[in-house]
């Protein structure tokens, strides 16, 4: 039976989580009307700053014009595709590294150079090798993702407990049972951070790809409005952009608190 006192306690924890949530939802609301007085007053330059409602005749206009949901679909597949791939390329070269330990420490210096690097100085060169197409564009995001997955799933898996590896080789265990056994489900919290960091970095990697070879995707939307001077389609690319994160995020929330359960 469950105490009174731990019943209250569950109700003050659900009292808390909501008034978060309703603190979220009041910033975002607030912003938005703030941002919508201050271009209804004429107290900022519509023309550079845009305004809610321009954003929202925008996404309107793309909507019966057949656009938009094409671009959106674009870079959600890309994004999907990038973030997949990545993500087990990262884990299994991870786990190399964990096995072999004196490969680890020949190549580690080069992952730093090479997760330091400026992607998008690849860029002419990655244009060059997969042409101008998705192809180029999902590999300016590996790029980015790879290296990061790679990085820190790595140094959680080197970070597990020894005491707690010394009592399983202690028992014999072989070297695969103690990475399944140990070595993975401890490196658990810092997977789903690295998915978390991921969803962000693949998104980032796919909209440097649209900007340098897309002609479709809400990279390339963003682009086109910067060259032709229409502040009102670079906000609405980029506030599709931060809804596209945003459900991503919780995708990956939601399958941290399945996975948890």
């Amino acid at each position: 039976m469950i105490s009174q006192e731990h019943k209250l306690f569950l109700k003050k924890q659900k009292r808390k989580q909501y008034s978060i949530h309703i603190a979220q939802v009041c910033i975002f609301l607030l912003f938005f009307i703030g941002w919508q007085l201050l271009a209804d007053l004429n107290l900022i330059n519509t023309f550079i700053t845009s305004s809610p409602k321009d954003i929202i005749n925008t996404i309107i206009s793309l909507h019966k014009a057949n656009n938009l949901y094409h671009h959106i679909w674009i870079t959600i597949y890309e994004t999907i595709l990038s973030f997949g791939i990545g993500t087990i390329i990262g884990c299994l070269i991870a786990t190399l590294l964990w096995w072999f330990k004196t490969l680890h420490k020949v190549i580690d210096p080069y992952l730093t150079i090479l997760n330091s690097l400026p992607k998008v100085a690849l860029g002419p060169i990655i244009i060059i090798w997969c042409g101008a197409n998705m192809k180029s564009i999902i590999t300016m995001a590996l790029l980015i993702s790879v290296m990061v997955t790679i990085i820190n799933v790595s140094d959680s898996f080197n970070h597990v407990d020894s005491d707690k590896i010394k009592l399983m080789k202690s028992f014999q265990a072989k070297k695969i049972h103690i990475f399944l056994k140990l070595v993975v489900p401890s490196s658990f919290k810092s997977f789903i951070s690295t998915l978390k960091v991921n969803t962000s970095l693949t998104l980032i990697g796919v909209i440097m790809g649209e900007y340098l070879v897309s002609k479709e995707g809400i990279g390339y939307l963003i682009m086109y409005g910067s060259q032709v001077f229409n502040l009102n389609l670079v906000m609405s690319g980029i506030f599709l952009l931060g809804i596209l994160s945003a459900v991503m995020y919780y995708i990956v929330f939601y399958f941290e608190k399945r996975l948890n359960k």
